[in-house]
Parts: C-alpha cells; structure tokens; sequence
C-alpha cells in the first residue's frame, strides 16, 4: 500500500488553496470596508503595513531558502534571487500573507499615545506573528500557531499601555484613550469577593445596539458584529471553515456563559439577556471565531477532533473571562488550542469516528468545565 503525505489545509472539496484563501479575504472585506469608514486613516495605515510587512518577510524568507546549491561554483545575487523567485507561489506565498496580514491589522488598535508606537507595533508584531508563529515551521500548510494571533500577542504585552482605542463615530470629539470595553470594565476595584459588583454592574448601562454596531472602543475590526456575521455566512456558504467547529465553539461558550450569567442575575440587578448579549458582543470573541480559530492549518484534520477542538477553545475563552486576570481571553484560547491540536491529531487515537471513548471526552470536557464555572461563580466570580 502507497502512502500519500501532503501537508495542511487538507481541502475535502475541488477548490484551490487560492480560492480558499480568496473567499477568506471577501469575508474580511466588509469588516475591512466597516473600519475604513469609522477609522479612516488609520485603518487603512493598519492594514497596509500589516500585510506589506508579513508578505515582505514571506518574499525574504522563499528566497533565502530556495538559493542554489552549492556546486563548487560561484553564483552571482542575481542567479540566487532568480532561482528564489521561481520557488515563490503566489497561493501560498502571497495570498496566505494578506489574509494573516489583513487579521492581524484588524486585531490591533486605531492608534496610540504617542503616535510613533503604533508604527512601531504594527511592523514588530507582524514580524514576530509571521517568523515565530508561520516561517519558523516551514511556511504555509506547517505552522502549528495562528501568525495574527502571535503577532498581536507580541504587540500588546510590549506595547499594550500606550494603545489608545479611539473611534471617531463613538467619541466624536476623540476624547478616549482608554481600553476596550472589556477592559474599562474590568479595571473597577471593589473590595470584597461576596457580591457580583463591578464588571457586572456596569453591563447594565451598556448598549447592546451599540455594542453590535460597533459604537464601542476596541481594536479596528472586532466590534462590526455584523459584518463579522455576513462574512461567516459567506464562509459557511462557501464551506471555506468547518461548522462543526463553530457549532461546538459557540455552543460550549453558550452554555457555560448562561451557567454565570443565571449566577449573576440572582445576585445582583443584572438582566439574563443582557448579560449574555455584552458577553457574545464585546471583545473579540465574533471576529477570532470566525476568522482565527477555525484555520484550516492550525486545527485538528478529523471531525470529533474539530469538535474538541472548538469545545477546548470555548472553555478558555470563558475561564480568562470570568476568573482570569485578563480582560479579553479569546486571542490566548486560540494560541492554546493551536498548540493542543497535534495532540488530537495523534494517529493513536484520531480517526473520522465518533466512537463512545471520544463521546464520553467531550462530555468530561463539558461536564468539567460547567462544574469548575459553577463552583468559581458561586465563590464570587472575578470581583477583585
């Protein structure tokens, strides 16, 4: 029996890489069009360097390791970068750069105080987001991390205290120059651990139309929900991401959300529903569950892996949100489920089947994670 290796995305369908790619690049494009209008140079300043930084460096890296043998002679520049390009690929070494680079800029700020940074973060974080998170493993279909993610990790731990999340729509005379959302409600100290105060009061003076039409501070591209939502129609549609893990993703976040937001409801004057819809809106949990979590490289091959997959994601994303020390948690779950995806994937246990061993993991798994939420919830959630 012959073997066939061939490494990621695995497409089960008759279309191309490139058009794998192009479909993901029409479903950014209304998020794309959404921040332009609200953020006006500055989008545009987000996106081009992004994805001029990240295809730059997939250019340098191509040819530097595609140059000629050695063959006892001497090759001029010129003969290396000519036998470079004729590796260079534009589905894999083009377009896989302007998506990564189109999601990266969409994860990062309008601006910063001062200015010079947010050049400064763009250019650093695509770099690191496109070596460590992409080239370092081999290019395009290797990579166990998403570059976006990386990058915007890198950029917000080095250079998160000076990002300023501006909207000129939302603060017409350009007042703010706090965080998100997310974070201005996070950062309310008030002592003692027994009350659900704080963070959840202040859901109820949040408006969840604002929040879906993205009328909020956050980074470029994350609060336009439903632009977020018509491009994840226009995937499904396309079956350019697999259903399954959105399905488990949102699912699993769902459940575990209504288990606090009933704790929280009963404890203080906060509506059910609008707990739920602030927690659904805010941060970036639309945009990387479109966009980020369901890449096809960085996630599990098979079905029942693709469903742990989304479930393990969803679970950490509600942790980091309710217990964690951190406002946002999405970006973290997405590196984390990256990184546990060749272990689902092992061959020892990864198969197409949904056997009863992989039945009853996802149920411990679920199981598991509505009994550490309960318990945290009942101990008085993240009040600190």
């Amino acid at each position: 029996m012959n073997f066939l290796t061939e490494k990621s995305p695995h497409i089960r369908r008759k279309d191309s890489l490139f058009r794998m790619l192009l479909d993901v690049c029409i479903a950014l494009f209304p998020v794309e069009a959404m921040a332009i209008v609200v953020y006006g140079w500055n989008a545009v300043r987000n996106i081009f360097i992004s994805v001029f930084v990240m295809a730059a460096a997939e250019f340098v890296c191509v040819l530097l390791r595609n140059r000629i043998p050695y063959d006892g002679n001497k090759h001029t520049f010129k003969e290396h970068f000519l036998h470079g390009v004729k590796a260079y690929s534009i589905p894999a070494n083009l377009m896989a750069p302007i998506v990564s680079g189109a999601i990266f800029a969409l994860i990062m700020p309008p601006s910063s105080d001062p200015l010079p940074i947010i050049y400064i973060a763009l250019i650093t974080g695509a770099l690191v987001g496109i070596i460590l998170g992409k080239l370092v493993f081999g290019g395009t279909g290797q990579n166990i991390f998403n570059p976006a993610a990386v990058g915007m990790v890198f950029a917000k731990v080095c250079f998160g205290s000076k990002f300023s999340y501006v909207s000129s729509w939302y603060f017409p005379e350009g007042v703010y120059t706090g965080g998100t959302l997310l974070t201005g409600l996070d950062s309310i100290h008030v002592a003692g651990m027994s009350d659900f105060v704080g963070k959840y009061a202040e859901i109820g003076n949040t408006s969840i139309l604002d929040m879906f039409l993205g009328r909020m501070p956050g980074v470029i591209g994350e609060a336009f929900s439903f632009m977020i939502l018509l491009g994840l129609v226009y995937l499904l549609v396309r079956r350019a991401l697999d259903w399954r893990v959105e399905a488990s993703f949102f699912g699993t976040f769902l459940v575990l959300m209504s288990l606090a937001g009933l704790i929280v409801s009963t404890r203080i004057d906060v509506n059910f529903f609008q707990f739920m819809g602030f927690e659904l809106l805010s941060g970036g949990l639309l945009f990387g569950a479109v966009y980020m979590l369901s890449d096809p490289v960085t996630m599990p091959i098979t079905s029942p892996g693709r469903v742990m997959y989304g479930m393990i994601a969803a679970c950490i994303t509600v942790f980091i949100r309710l217990f964690g020390a951190l406002p946002e948690g999405m970006v973290y779950a997405i590196l984390i489920s990256n990184m546990l995806a060749p272990v689902i994937d092992r061959p020892r246990w990864a198969s197409q089947r949904y056997t009863w061993k992989k039945i009853l993991a996802l149920g411990i798994i679920g199981s598991t994670a509505l009994l550490l939420v309960g318990l945290g919830m009942g101990f008085g959630g993240k009040v600190a």
